[in-house]
């Protein structure tokens, strides 16, 4: 995540494994009731929708993605059962945190948030990716290299990232606070240039 990038492309190409109709285990955080993260994000994406080019995430999608699981057709779904409950186990140990978003920034894809502080969000991720491991063999992603942030939109041309730079410069938008008090295992998929889902879960921590 960079404030410095030249150029966006395309968000929507297919991604390997995807496809239409596919759909995907993971682990997110979301924003239901989180009224100051609306407040935060329909001013963003006021401010920059008369750029174009982008594909403005609504309250509803707003998320934070943390950790995949897998596509269902490949994870049976005792095994997401077993996960469920390790992760029920582990969540129980950390308490609800608050975090704070400040001015998004410019990624080749997207407009992304960063989230501060970002080492309770990376401490629940590890926590996570325990109780995966207490039922599988091997984690999916990565352990390390993790960037906690939220979306207000992505790219779905190529172009250049100059007038989402003075949209963002141009916005007087407080910051926004949110209390993180439960992780979400959902079935998301991409069918319709967003991302969307169903939740299975709604692990609380504390």
């Amino acid at each position: 995540m960079t404030a410095h990038q030249e150029r966006m492309s395309d968000h929507w190409w297919w991604r390997p494994g995807w496809s239409v109709g596919r759909r995907f285990y993971t682990w997110h955080l979301t924003f239901d009731g989180q009224s100051d993260v609306h407040r935060f994000a329909d001013a963003y994406r006021r401010a920059l929708a008369p750029a174009g080019g982008l594909d403005l995430i609504p309250d509803r999608w707003l998320h934070l993605t943390m950790q995949g699981i897998g596509f269902i057709d490949e994870v049976p779904e005792d095994v997401v059962e077993e996960i469920t409950k390790a992760a029920a186990q582990r969540l129980a140990a950390l308490p609800a945190f608050g975090v704070t978003f400040h001015a998004p920034v410019i990624d080749p894809e997207a407009i992304l948030v960063p989230v501060q502080p970002a080492e309770p969000v990376r401490a629940l991720r590890s926590t996570i990716r325990g109780a995966m491991g207490d039922v599988l063999a091997d984690v999916p992603e990565q352990a390390e290299g993790f960037l906690p942030h939220v979306s207000i939109g992505y790219s779905n041309s190529d172009g250049p990232t100059a007038p989402y730079a003075e949209a963002i410069a141009s916005a007087d938008v407080p910051p926004a606070k949110a209390l993180i008090t439960h992780a979400d295992l959902i079935v998301i998929h991409r069918d319709n240039r967003m991302y969307e889902w169903t939740t299975l879960a709604q692990v609380p921590l504390g």
